[in-house]
C-alpha cells in the first residue's frame, strides 16, 4: 500500500527535514523540551535478583495478566488479604493458576525490598512476539494509526508510562530497539499499570529497517526534534503515522532522524520549563494526534 500523503498546514506535505551536524544548533542541548529527551524523575531502583525474573507484581499488572489470554501464567504468591480482592476474578478464569497464600514477607525476599507488590506477584513466561510487518497488518485496513518508536530509550518507568499513554490514546503499539531498551520486568510492568498486557511493545534489532518496513506499509514517519519546523499540530499529520522520540539523554539519532518525512516540536512556552522527560513528551504528543484525529472525522 503506497502511503497517502499528510497535510501540511500550507495545505502540502513538507520536504523530508535533514539533521544538523552534531554540535550545532538546538538538537544538540541535552534534555531538551521538544524533544522530550529530559532524564527520568523516578528514583534508581535497585537491580532484580536473579529469582524474580518472570514475575510480575501489583494489583494492575497481575490482574491485567490474569485476564491476558496470551499470557502464560504459571504461579501466583498473594498475602491472605489481596487473594480476598482477587477471589471473583479467580474463579471466573477458563484456567487454573497455582495459588499459594505466603506472608508479606516472602514476597518481599523474592522481589527485593523496593517492589511496590501489594501482596501480589505472578510468575509469567513472555508474551507473543510481533514484528514490524504485523503492524502494518494490523493496521492495512485503518485510515488512522500511530506507532510510537522508542530510539533507545532506556528507563523502564519512561517505557511503561510511554505504554501506559498509548494505550489511553489507542495507538497501534510501541516499538523499541531491542539492544538499547529495558527488558519486560516488573518493574516495567508496574509502571505501565497493566498496559504492557493490552498494548504491543514489538523489539527489532534495527530501528532504521523497521521505519522502513513502516513507510513501505503506508506511514508516514515523524519525529519529535527541537528544530522542528512546525508544532505536531502545525504539521496537520494524518493517515498512519509512526511518531518517533529520543533518548534521555541524546534525543534522536542521526540515522532515524534521517528516516523522519517530518519533524515536528511541541509548543512550549519559551523558558517556562528546561525539560521534559520522554514519557511526559510521549503523552503530550499522542494526545495532539488524537485530537486531530478527532477533529478530522467530524
Amino acid at each position: 500500500m503506497a502511503r497517502t500523503p499528510s497535510r501540511s498546514s500550507a495545505g502540502s506535505s513538507p520536504a523530508p527535514t535533514r539533521a544538523p551536524q552534531r554540535g550545532k544548533g538546538p538538537a544538540q542541548t541535552k534534555g531538551d523540551p521538544a524533544r522530550g529527551d529530559g532524564p527520568s524523575r523516578k528514583p534508581a531502583t535497585r537491580p532484580a535478583s536473579k529469582s524474580a525474573e518472570g514475575w510480575l507484581y501489583g494489583r494492575h499488572p497481575v490482574e491485567a495478566a490474569l485476564l491476558n489470554p496470551q499470557r502464560q501464567c504459571h504461579r501466583l504468591m498473594t498475602t491472605k488479604d489481596a487473594l480476598a480482592s482477587l477471589d471473583s476474578l479467580l474463579r471466573g478464569l477458563r484456567r487454573p493458576i497455582p495459588v499459594e497464600v505466603v506472608p508479606r514477607q516472602d514476597i518481599d525476599d523474592l522481589l527485593g525490598p523496593l517492589a511496590v507488590h501489594q501482596g501480589l506477584a505472578l510468575k509469567t513466561g513472555p508474551l507473543p512476539a510481533l514484528t514490524p510487518e504485523d503492524l502494518v497488518e494490523m493496521a492495512r485496513d485503518q485510515d488512522n494509526a500511530v506507532v510510537m518508536v522508542l530510539d533507545q530509550v532506556t528507563d523502564p518507568h519512561n517505557v511503561g508510562a510511554v505504554l501506559r499513554s498509548a494505550t489511553a490514546f489507542g495507538a497501534l503499539a510501541v516499538v523499541v530497539q531491542d539492544r538499547h531498551s529495558p527488558d519486560e520486568t516488573g518493574v516495567l510492568a508496574k509502571s505501565a499499570s497493566g498496559a504492557l498486557e493490552k498494548m504491543p511493545l514489538v523489539r527489532v534489532a534495527n530501528l532504521a529497517r523497521a521505519l522502513d518496513i513502516l513507510k513501505d506499509g503506508g506511514f508516514w514517519v515523524a519525529g519529535l526534534a527541537a528544530d522542528g519546523r512546525q508544532t505536531i499540530r502545525g504539521a496537520n499529520l494524518s493517515g498512519k503515522i509512526a511518531l518517533c522520540l529520543g533518548s534521555e539523554g541524546e534525543g534522536l539519532r542521526r540515522l532515524t532522524r534521517d528516516h523522519c518525512d517530518h519533524l515536528v516540536r511541541l509548543p512550549m512556552m519559551p523558558g517556562a520549563v528546561e525539560s521534559l522527560n520522554v514519557s511526559n513528551a510521549a503523552a503530550v504528543a499522542l494526545y495532539a494526534l488524537r485530537e486531530q484525529v478527532l477533529e478530522q472525522t467530524q
